[in-house]
């Protein structure tokens, strides 16, 4: 068994300006590193805790079809817990991301809008509901 210390994902974009500004000026992730060079660039941005959420494919069509209406993502999609998904997805729009579905209330009471990052990247943007 290994302890795994840190779950890191490395996101390769087209263009580098338009994540930046998407994932680290308008998301907030800090930045923890730029190791940037003359072989390229790279920046390392705090994330906070991480999970990972596997789904089968039936239930990501029902998660797909709950916040946009239809089957849309790809095989990875981010789940990002900020503390209101309509504000954070206005606010990622107004940055270069592109709006695929308005904030909708799930049946667990979560508050999800879904927003694509320049890089196709879908993201769901969830604000936890009240306990019940």
């Amino acid at each position: 068994m290994t302890d795994v210390q840190e779950f890191r994902i490395t996101l390769t974009v087209d263009d580098f300006d338009a994540a930046v500004r998407v994932y680290r000026d308008a998301l907030g992730l800090p930045e923890v590193a730029d190791w940037s060079g003359d072989q390229g660039r790279v920046l390392l941005l705090d994330a906070g805790r991480a999970t990972l959420e596997l789904f089968d494919e039936a239930q990501a069509a029902m998660v797909d079809d709950l916040e946009v209406g239809r089957r849309v993502s790809g095989k990875v999609r981010f789940a990002l817990r900020v503390p209101d998904a309509a504000a954070a997805a206005a606010s990622l729009v107004d940055a270069g991301a592109t709006a695929v579905a308005d904030a909708v209330l799930t049946p667990w009471g979560d508050r999800n809008a879904r927003v694509a990052a320049p890089d196709g990247m879908q993201l769901t943007l969830f604000t936890l509901g009240e306990p019940g």
